[in-house]
C-alpha cells in the first residue's frame, strides 16, 4: 500500500465506472489497490494512452482468502487492448466468413445451371439477400476505423483491403445470380452441356475456394496459384465460344440454349477474374507488392515503384 495516491471514490466492481476513472486519469496497464475502505481504488500511475484507440479490458481476480482477510487488499490487473486491433480482427473475419458465404452460392450456382433445376435457381437468388447484406455491413465498418486516425501503414492498407475485396466479393455474388437467372428459361432445351463447360466452371468454382481459403490462412503462395490458373480459364472460354458457333451454323445448338450457355460462361470468366482480384490485393497488403496482368501470363511480385522486368 506504499506510494499509493489518493483513492478515487468508485466501487470496486462496478467495472463500467473503473474504466471511466482509468479513460479519465490516462491510465493502462494498472495495478488497483482496495484500502481501508470498500469503495476505494487507488490507480498507482499512468500509462499514458497514446490515443483514442486504446481501450482497457479489465481481468478481475479476487483471492478473498488471502487478499482481503489477510491484508486488507487486494489487486486488479488490467491490459490495454487496441480497440483498431479488435475491430479490424472481427473485420477480417467477417470477410472470410462472407467469402465462405459466396463459395458457396458460386457452388450452388453452377449446380443449378449443371441440372437445369430452377428451384435451385431461385434458391441461389434469395441467398444474394444475405450477401447484398452483409456488403453494406461491412463496408461501414470499415469507414469508423479509417476514422481513427492510425498512423500505421499496415493498418491503414488492411483496411483498405477489406472494402476492395468485400466489393469483389459482392460482384461474384451478383455474377452466381446471372447464372441462376439463365437458368430460369434454360430447362426447355435438350442440348447437351459441352465438356469444355464443365472443366472451366469446375476450375472457377476452384479459383474461388482457394481464393477465399488463401485470405483466410494470408496465404500469398496459394494466391499466386490462383493467378497464375487465370489464363487457363481465359483459353476454356474461348474455345467455349467457338465451339458454340459452329454448333449454331451446323444445326446442333439452338441459338437461344447457345446465347445462355454463352451468357454463363462469361460470367464464370468473370468470377474467375474477380479472383484474381482478390488474390492481388491478399499479396499486397500481406507482402507490399504488385503483380501485373502481361500478354505473356502474370508478372512475379514486385515493389509498386519497381518496373515489371525487375
Amino acid at each position: 500500500m506504499d506510494n499509493v495516491p489518493k483513492l478515487l471514490d468508485v466501487a470496486v466492481l462496478d467495472v463500467p465506472a473503473v474504466l471511466a476513472q482509468m479513460d479519465r486519469h490516462g491510465v493502462g496497464t494498472a495495478e488497483m489497490h482496495l484500502g481501508g475502505r470498500p469503495h476505494g481504488i487507488g490507480l498507482p500511475r499512468s500509462s499514458g494512452l497514446p490515443d483514442r484507440r486504446d481501450m482497457v479490458d479489465v481481468d478481475a481476480k479476487l483471492d478473498h482468502a488471502n487478499s482481503i482477510r489477510r491484508t486488507g487488499s487486494f489487486r486488479y490487473t488490467a491490459q490495454i487492448v487496441s480497440t483498431f486491433d479488435k475491430k479490424l480482427a472481427r473485420l477480417k473475419n467477417d470477410l472470410v466468413t462472407q467469402g465462405r458465404r459466396v463459395n458457396e452460392l458460386t457452388l450452388k450456382a453452377v449446380e443449378c445451371f449443371f441440372d437445369r433445376d430452377s428451384t435451385k435457381a431461385d434458391n441461389v437468388i434469395q441467398g444474394d439477400d444475405v450477401i447484398d447484406k452483409v456488403n453494406v455491413e461491412i463496408e461501414r465498418a470499415a469507414v469508423p476505423l479509417l476514422a481513427m486516425g492510425t498512423g500505421d501503414e499496415h493498418e491503414i492498407r488492411s483496411v483498405l483491403t477489406i472494402v476492395k475485396i468485400n466489393n469483389s466479393l459482392e460482384r461474384v455474388a451478383d455474377c452466381a445470380v446471372s447464372i441462376a437467372v439463365t437458368v430460369k428459361d434454360f430447362g426447355r432445351y435438350t442440348e447437351q452441356i459441352p465438356p469444355t463447360f464443365r472443366v472451366m466452371a469446375n476450375s472457377v468454382v476452384g479459383m474461388m475456394r482457394d481464393a477465399n481459403r488463401a485470405l483466410d490462412e494470408l496465404n500469398t503462395d496459394l494466391a499466386e496459384q490462383v493467378l497464375a490458373f487465370d489464363d487457363t480459364v481465359d483459353r476454356f472460354k474461348r474455345e467455349i465460344i467457338l465451339d458454340a458457333e459452329k454448333k449454331v451454323a451446323d444445326g446442333s445448338f439452338n441459338a437461344q440454349f447457345a446465347f445462355g450457355l454463352l451468357d454463363v460462361t462469361k460470367n464464370l470468366e468473370r468470377i474467375a477474374d474477380h479472383c484474381t482480384n482478390i488474390c492481388e490485393q491478399l499479396i499486397y497488403v500481406e507482402r507490399g507488392l504488385v503483380v501485373r496482368h502481361l500478354p505473356e501470363g502474370w508478372s512475379k511480385p514486385h515493389l509498386p515503384e519497381e518496373g515489371i522486368g525487375h
